[in-house]
């Protein structure tokens, strides 16, 4: 069995670090979260080969490695206290 194509792994592997982009924004850290977005757009609209490939590879790995102790307890949606009527 042959593996997928280039053509049909880079949608996937871009999509993911733009989930990695929203998750570094929503951390707060919009500058990274900006550069890490125009380098996959880079990336991602060149020839799709397997340089590409590696690349987009490459760069989602160095952006979802946290190291130990770092990750933020509590991120995600903001809650406002219930107030009764």
């Amino acid at each position: 069995m042959e593996p997928n194509p280039v053509s049909e792994e880079l949608p996937a592997i871009y999509r993911a670090i733009l989930d990695c982009v929203a998750e570094i924004a929503a951390s707060g850290r919009r500058p990274l979260a900006n550069a890490v977005r125009l380098e996959a757009i880079g990336i991602y609209s060149r020839a799709w080969d397997d340089r590409a490939r590696r690349d987009l590879e490459a760069l989602l790995r160095r952006h979802t490695a946290e190291p130990v102790g770092t990750r933020q307890s509590g991120r995600g949606l903001r809650r406002r206290p219930v107030r009764a009527a």
